[in-house]
């Protein structure tokens, strides 16, 4: 999304070329290959660990440190590949979005009708406080050592990671609509 929105407003005119089906479905491929391989490199970790600990882990869905703390070895090398990898997994996506978003607000500053500008910004907003609230969420989960892993800070985290930013894209999205806007403007005035 951060790159179609660089190509909206930074290269509008190119758009067609730059945001065809080609490059879109190289980008789907390379998100879920990356995707894949980070999932590979987790479990390949993970499985070769002996367990001797309660098999019951108390979390909605099988995160990670909640693996590793059942297991009963040391698992030191292992969190320090963890921190690595997911620093990548991280910084990555996360340096290609703000560079995006810096590039935008670049060509912002030098667009003359301040409408048009005000438009640009609404829209790149909008995804920024929804990626925000994803990567923020995600950092807070996946960056902490597995020694002070909390199962229940990790469901809330984990709340977060999925069902927050779904549930708040709609709302975030329909507020750009002037008519949504207008009435949310009224109800809160009242």
């Amino acid at each position: 999304m951060a790159y179609d929105r660089y190509v909206a407003v930074c290269r509008p005119l190119q758009y067609p070329v730059l945001m065809r089906s080609k490059i879109c479905y190289i980008m789907s491929v390379g998100v879920w290959f990356w995707t894949f391989v980070q999932a590979l490199i987790s479990c390949l970790y993970v499985l070769p660990l002996p367990y001797c600990k309660t098999n019951v882990i108390i979390h909605y869905d099988c995160e990670l440190p909640a693996l590793i703390q059942l297991s009963c070895s040391d698992y030191s090398a292992l969190e320090k590949t963890r921190y690595f990898l997911n620093l990548l997994y991280f910084l990555i996506p996360v340096s290609v979005i703000l560079a995006s978003y810096l590039a935008i607000l670049l060509q912002v500053r030098r667009m003359k009708p301040k409408k048009r500008s005000h438009k640009a910004l609404g829209t790149c907003l909008s995804h920024l406080c929804v990626v925000g609230f994803f990567y923020g969420a995600a950092i807070s989960t996946f960056m902490i050592p597995t020694s002070s892993y909390s199962a229940e800070r990790a469901s809330i985290s984990s709340l977060f990671i999925t069902v927050f930013p779904a549930m708040i894209n709609p709302f975030i999205y329909s507020l750009r609509n002037r008519d949504v806007l207008a009435a949310f403007r009224k109800v809160i005035s009242k």
